[in-house]
């Protein structure tokens, strides 16, 4: 009787040293799902990666561009991880309102109709709207513009601008004038083909549009259409992430971070 208890108070013993050793269970298995607990939260950002020079997939299919990289600092700058998450246009702000991605950033502008649907951060940058045309064909100025099928990016500003001035009838129905694209590419291609006369797109990407298509007579109009401002925008309400956002574009606009990537792309002269 004797042996049997002193074996039964061992393997009680052992039994202690095992749980004390294992610690809490639950503690476990949070550490186990959660995975790395120092692993930096996840910050997603929604862009259409086909906007040179503000986002575009270099040689290894990485997004890179202003955007691209103004949206790393600021990320870094919330001890957070930048995700790229590519998509249409035209689908940013649902995206952003839907909870899919924390905010967008694609050369947006910021409109009175858009501040309905999103809120935006200050202006981190600004550009303007500019039209592509063929050398020797009939648009020559925006005066021209009139009457002629124009190529826009779908959702874009440009698109809302050709639209509102030259893309419906006078109640207000469309007239076939503006045609969408799902990217500038697409509608450079289709100036080139003849589809249309006139594309009107930002100014950064419509050089780079013109210098893919060297030899293929294109040209960006020395007038500009539209002057703009480019900013993030978050879901509506979303107070905390917008003032983060504020905070860290001011931080990097006065240390000059901005600015630096900027100039990477865009050259002074």
């Amino acid at each position: 009787m004797k042996k049997i208890l002193a074996l039964l108070l061992a393997l009680l013993m052992v039994t202690c040293l095992l749980t004390a050793c294992g610690g809490d269970d639950t503690a476990t298995d949070t550490n186990t799902e959660g995975g790395d607990a120092n692993q930096k939260p996840v910050l997603k950002m929604a862009t259409n990666a086909y906007f040179q020079p503000y986002e575009y997939y270099d040689a290894n299919n990485n997004i890179i561009g202003i955007d691209a990289e103004i949206a790393a600092a600021i990320a870094d700058k919330l001890g957070m991880t930048l995700q790229i998450e590519d998509m249409q246009f035209n689908s940013i702000l649902n995206a952003v309102k839907s909870d899919a991605v924390d905010f967008g950033m694609a050369g947006l502008t910021i409109t009175e109709d858009r501040k309905l649907e999103v809120d935006f951060t200050n202006t981190y940058a600004t550009g303007k709207q500019v039209i592509i045309v063929v050398e020797g064909g009939t648009v020559a100025s925006p005066d021209d513009l009139a009457g002629k099928k124009i190529g826009v990016q779908l959702g874009t500003t440009g698109d809302a601008y050709a639209t509102g001035d030259y893309g419906l009838n006078e109640d207000e129905t469309p007239n076939g004038n503006v045609i969408q694209y799902n990217n500038g590419n697409e509608a450079v291609l289709a100036l080139i083909g003849g589809a249309v006369q006139a594309v009107i797109i930002d100014n950064e990407p419509a050089k780079a549009l013109v210098a893919a298509n060297a030899g293929k007579g294109l040209k960006i109009l020395e007038t500009e259409y539209v002057y703009e401002e480019y900013a993030i925008c978050v879901k509506k309400g979303n107070t905390e992430l917008l003032q983060k956002l504020n905070t860290a574009i001011d931080e990097l606009t006065k240390d000059g971070t901005i600015e630096g990537i900027i100039n990477k792309y865009i050259p002074a002269n």
